[in-house]
């Protein structure tokens, strides 16, 4: 279901203003989704008019097998046919700021971003974790009162401790969210 929405809301935003600025997420949950786009869906959406971006990222390599940007190429990318300057990962690779910084720099550029604005996804997709955490925004740390940033670089207490992530008012902004939760611990 989850797939089949993704592919009419990209329909309608290319029909309305060219382009779907989809924003993914990452986890376990979303990759039968992102296999379903690439292969039941893959003459459902102009791909060539997507522009793919990460709401957040583990301080890893992008092939390590706990990178949210592997997984969405395992899954969906790698057997899409798009350019790789569709493709606005975030470096989890280099040191935490720098990376938060420079992902902030291209969203900026991307979505012609003055000061106090916030890029306006097409759909957000939100994936939700088993210790309550959205995005990289885990309860109780200070990055989810962020106002100003678009993206931070986080520190929580999980198996990859550092990562960077989208800040509450840029997720907000999007013009549509998706939740795609699934697994019992996650029910309550």
């Amino acid at each position: 279901r989850a797939a089949e929405e993704i592919a009419h809301v990209a329909g309608e935003a290319i029909c309305m203003h060219g382009e779907f600025n989809l924003c993914l997420t990452g986890g376990t949950t979303p990759a039968r989704s992102y296999d379903l786009l690439a292969t039941r869906f893959e003459l459902s959406v102009d791909w060539k008019e997507v522009q793919f971006y990460w709401g957040d990222e583990r301080c890893v390599p992008p092939d390590d097998p706990a990178s949210n940007y592997a997984m969405a190429d395992r899954t969906m990318l790698s057997k899409l046919k798009i350019k790789p300057e569709q493709r606005h990962r975030i470096r989890g690779e280099d040191q935490p700021e720098a990376a938060a910084r420079e992902y902030e720099t291209e969203l900026r550029t991307r979505f012609n971003l003055g000061d106090g604005e916030f890029p306006r996804f097409d759909l957000m997709l939100l994936g939700l974790g088993t210790n309550y955490h959205i995005l990289s925004l885990f309860p109780g740390i200070p990055a989810i009162h962020e106002q100003h940033r678009l993206v931070v670089p986080v520190e929580v207490e999980d198996k990859v401790r550092h990562r960077i992530s989208l800040t509450t008012p840029a997720m907000n902004n999007s013009a549509r969210i998706m939740f795609i939760v699934s697994g019992e611990g996650k029910a309550n």
